[in-house]
This record gives structure tokens, C-alpha cells and sequence, in this order.
């Protein structure tokens, strides 16, 4: 007799909801199956091709050195920190991966703000294609941004997140304007009374903050979807139907992805997208080799020299920042500031693209890390992904 749904999560699919999704252990299904709980639009792929895994029991075995208590071997550390998925490349190939029970190979899990990572490498491709000029004003894309915090800052500002924005990224509050903006993505059940409102309807109506734009690096996930708004914008075409024309079809990727949406269809940009841990894997590899996949240039080499470079270490600083010391941030991704050039993408709940030129090592890890943020364990995983990058394969 095959397991039933509940012998593999240890609950009842109806037992999720809207409401306890992103919490554990709800989280271990919903973070695999997002298209089942919030309303989400298609990222094609160009042939779609079903992956196996590969048997990775000998590096799984392997001992590391983690000064963590009972996690003495990679696959000890994995299950520490709540590891879905987990992918190691080293030039361009695949040489270690695992998936925990619950989890598949073929499943696209949600990245988090890793899609922040994806929706500006999807800017920086129109940017060579001229349709977008990080100079300009926000309102010169999306005149109705005119009298929010985005009226007077630059499509720059915004890829840096140098916005100065009055907006609190807190998200276990249930009341602040973090958990409207959650409802506005259809993420949180509708409050009752209260209309839906929609993603662009609420960007427009966030205030600034008292000091100037353009200074210190302050995370905020709405200027994510503000650059979804402004890409549809340009292009007049779909967000998801723009990424699946300008990078996952031609990359090469074997599984769809896709990206929720709110009620009219505008996507998530800061934390929507759904991909498998090997597609993921992929980008970074493309990233990694100069955006070129294929004999065909994908993404512009310029793009990703100024993004793995270009970052204002002294923003990031005034930003109270000490998950990387050395470290700056460029076009939605963290930049390392070690010897090493290491970038990457981060997500809460634990999700993960780290890219080390040095080893030409990719990693991937998707998770269901039931902390959202937990700074100890991301201090945990830099310090895990640079071992992995020192081990041979």
C-alpha cells in the first residue's frame, strides 16, 4: 500500500491553510506545493524533462567540521538546518545533491527572496536592451508613484535598496503594514471587512522616510515588486512570460517554474518564484560562466561584473549590517567582500544560491527553516557552503 499524505508529513493536507503555511511543519508540503495554497502563473521551460537524483551517500557521510553539536557530517548539517533540497556544481556539473524524505528533485520549491536574485537578472537583460535605465526616476516608468516614498528615487535606489522608505519588514507581525502588504499578495487570508487591496494599489501608498534616498542599504521586499511592476510595464508583456523568453528557456533549465500573483494577476517579485533546487543550481552556473549558455549570450557579461563588483561597501555598513562584514550589496544580491568573489542570493525560511568563482562551485539549498530570519544560522550556512567549497570532488 503506498503511504498516504499523512504517513509522509506527519499531517492532513486539509490541516493547511492560508494561515499556517510558512509555519512548521505545514511549511515541509506548502513550500513545495505553493501553487496549491496562492494563485500563481506559469514560468515555461522549452522541453520539460524529469530529473533523478543522484546517490551522493558517500559525500553525504563525509565529516565536516561545523562546531555544531551532533552535526559532525554534511548530511548531519542538512538535517540541522532544516534542509529540503541541496545541490553542489563544480564546473558546470552536478557532484552532490540530497533531498529529504518529504521532498522531491522535480519539485519547485519557493525561493523566497532569492526571487528578488531572479527578477534583477531579468532587469539587467532589458537594461541591455535599452527598454530600461536605472538612472531614471521611478515615475518616469510608473508615473502613479508620484507622492509615495518611490515618487522622488531612482530605478537604481531601488535595485540597491537605498529606497528610503518608511516600511518595517516584520514578519511575524499579524497587524502592521507587513501583514497588509501579505494580504495584498493573497499570501495572508483577507482581514474580514476589509476590501482586497491589490500589490501595485499598495506600493503606491507606501511614505518615505525622513532622510534622503540614495543612502544607507535598508531591506525592503516592496521594492522588489516594484521592479516587477515597472519590468511588465515596459515591456507590456507578462512578468512570467518575459522570464521564461529571457532566461529559463534559453538556459536550458528541465522543469517549469512559476511565480504567485495577487488578485489581478501582478507577480511576486520579492518572494514568489518557485523553482527546483537543480534549475537554481543552473542559474548560478550561468552567472558563474558569464551569462552565456549554448553558444548564445543570455545574460550581459557588464551586467554581472557590475553586480558582483559594483556594491557600496559603506551603505551597507551604514545599514547596520554584520552578516558580512567585508560584504555590499548590487542589484539584489549579496556580494561576499572576501577573496574568494563569492555572491549570492538569500531567502528566508532558509533558502539559498551561493556562487564561489574561486572554486567554480555553485550551491543551492532550499529549506523549511520554521525561523524565517535566525541570523545564527545563516552565520551557520556562509560557514558550511565555504567548506564545501574547500573539499574535493
Amino acid at each position: 500500500m503506498l503511504p498516504t499524505f499523512k504517513d509522509r508529513y506527519g499531517f492532513a493536507r486539509s490541516d493547511v491553510t492560508l494561515s499556517n503555511w510558512r509555519t512548521a511543519p505545514y511549511s515541509r508540503w506548502a513550500f513545495q506545493n505553493v501553487r496549491d495554497l496562492v494563485p500563481s502563473a506559469a514560468i515555461r521551460t522549452a522541453s520539460p524533462e524529469p530529473e533523478q537524483a543522484r546517490d551522493s551517500s558517500a559525500f553525504l557521510q563525509s565529516r565536516i567540521e561545523t562546531g555544531i553539536d551532533g552535526a559532525a557530517t554534511v548530511k548531519d548539517f542538512l538535517d540541522y538546518a532544516h534542509t529540503d533540497g541541496f545541490v553542489v556544481m563544480r564546473d558546470g556539473r552536478i557532484v552532490a545533491e540530497h533531498y529529504a524524505p518529504h521532498a522531491d528533485v522535480n519539485a519547485p520549491h519557493v525561493i523566497f527572496s532569492v526571487s528578488k536574485s531572479m527578477t534583477a537578472i531579468v532587469s539587467g537583460i532589458l537594461e541591455h536592451q535599452g527598454l530600461i535605465d536605472p538612472d531614471r526616476l521611478v515615475t518616469h516608468y510608473l508615473p502613479e508613484a508620484a507622492g509615495s516614498a518611490y515618487g522622488t528615487c531612482s530605478y537604481r535606489d531601488v535595485l540597491d535598496m537605498r529606497v528610503s522608505l518608511d516600511f518595517e519588514e516584520a514578519y511575524l507581525d499579524p497587524l502592521g503594514a507587513f501583514a497588509r502588504y501579505r494580504r495584498a499578495t493573497l499570501w495572508n487570508p483577507p482581514e474580514p471587512g476589509t476590501p482586497v487591496e491589490t500589490l501595485a494599489a499598495f506600493l503606491t501608498t507606501l511614505p518615505k522616510a525622513p532622510h534622503a534616498h540614495g543612502g544607507p542599504f535598508f531591506y525592503a521586499s516592496p521594492n522588489s515588486d516594484l521592479l516587477g511592476v515597472i519590468i511588465e510595464r515596459v515591456t507590456g508583456q507578462r512578468f512570467p512570460d518575459l522570464m521564461s523568453e529571457l532566461l529559463w528557456q534559453p538556459m536550458g533549465t528541465r522543469n517549469d517554474a512559476y511565480v504567485t500573483v495577487d488578485a489581478i494577476g501582478t507577480p511576486r517579485c520579492a518572494g514568489g518564484i518557485c523553482m527546483t533546487a537543480r534549475d537554481l543550481a543552473r542559474v548560478g552556473e550561468l552567472l558563474r560562466t558569464g551569462g552565456a549558455a549554448s553558444g548564445r549570450q543570455i545574460v550581459p557579461e557588464a551586467w554581472i561584473a557590475d553586480m558582483t563588483t559594483a556594491g557600496d561597501h559603506g551603505a551597507w555598513i551604514a545599514g547596520m549590517n554584520t552578516m558580512l562584514p567585508n560584504g555590499r550589496y548590487r542589484s539584489q544580491w549579496y556580494q561576499s567582500g572576501e577573496a574568494d568573489g563569492a555572491y549570492c542570493g538569500i531567502g528566508i525560511h532558509g533558502q539559498w544560491l551561493y556562487v564561489d568563482p574561486s572554486t567554480a562551485t555553485v550551491i543551492v539549498k532550499v529549506s523549511s527553516q520554521p525561523n524565517p530570519l535566525d541570523d545564527e544560522l545563516k552565520q551557520d550556512n556562509f560557514a558550511f557552503f565555504r567548506r564545501i567549497c574547500a573539499m574535493a570532488f
